[in-house]
């Protein structure tokens, strides 16, 4: 059997800005050399480690990453960029005035810490296919972030976004447990389904050191974007070094 393509990573660098807003959240300029950690200088070493993309997300309540990064980032990391959104028209006017290469479609709940779950294509059709309709328009790639569900594959094959990117938690959930061969036997279903309808496929969330082996087993896989692990790995051997360990154990 011949070997599978490694995916790519796309580095997500929400939560340097985490630690940063814990200090700083008042600060009228986050690109004073006083103010740290820079998340905007982590994804550069994230590049410098190996990185193919660096995700961001601006959420609504702004908790972590603030506009001010995404544009910071647009006009400095040369990989390719990622930004995870929410339907909405004032995300889709950020979307369009920063030109990322992709944006990701996410559910958003201002009570969760991180994305807990998929965004339910069947329950938000309507508003989702709008704003895949806008990317579409402007040459921007839509990407929606689904749990591994036949229903939800077809509907975003239905909605026209060229990409799906899997939630992985219920895996990485299940992986120390008796569940996970079962969970990665329905991420497997999901890819190959997605894949035969022709659509690319991504996968995120929970992915770490321990697991990504086994996540690196489901075929037709393109990207992989995975953060929390790094930033935490990142503290203990630096940025650079936190990706390329990572990036070694997907090949």
């Amino acid at each position: 059997m011949p070997k599978m393509s490694s995916p790519l990573l796309g580095v997500n660098i929400d939560h340097v800005a985490t630690v940063r807003q814990a200090r700083y959240r008042s600060a009228p300029s986050l690109s004073h050399p006083m103010i740290e950690p820079d998340p905007v200088l982590l994804a550069q070493c994230a590049e410098k480690g190996g990185a193919d993309g660096i995700t961001v997300h601006l959420r609504e309540d702004r908790r972590h990453i603030q506009k001010e990064d995404i544009f910071r980032l647009r006009d400095t990391v040369t990989a390719r960029l990622n930004f995870e959104m929410a339907c909405t028209d004032a995300m889709v006017e950020v979307a369009l005035a920063l030109k990322p290469e992709a944006v990701c479609l996410v559910p958003e709940s201002r009570e969760e810490v991180t994305t807990e779950g998929g965004l339910d294509l069947l329950k938000h059709a309507d508003r989702v296919k709008k704003v895949v309709d806008v990317m579409n328009e402007n040459g921007i790639e839509a990407s929606l972030f689904i749990d591994p569900d036949a229903q939800q594959v077809d509907q975003a094959m239905a909605l026209g976004a060229p990409v799906i990117e899997l939630h992985t938690g219920a895996f990485a959930n299940a992986y120390y447990h008796s569940g996970r061969d079962k969970a990665h036997a329905t991420l497997v279903d999901a890819a190959a389904q997605a894949n035969a309808l022709g659509l690319t496929v991504n996968a995120g969330h929970g992915i770490n050191y321990e697991n990504i082996t086994s996540i690196c087993q489901i075929p037709n896989l393109h990207e992989l974007n995975i953060g929390h692990t790094i930033i935490s790995r990142a503290l203990f051997v630096g940025m650079e070094s936190a990706v390329r360990e990572l990036k070694a154990l997907m090949l």
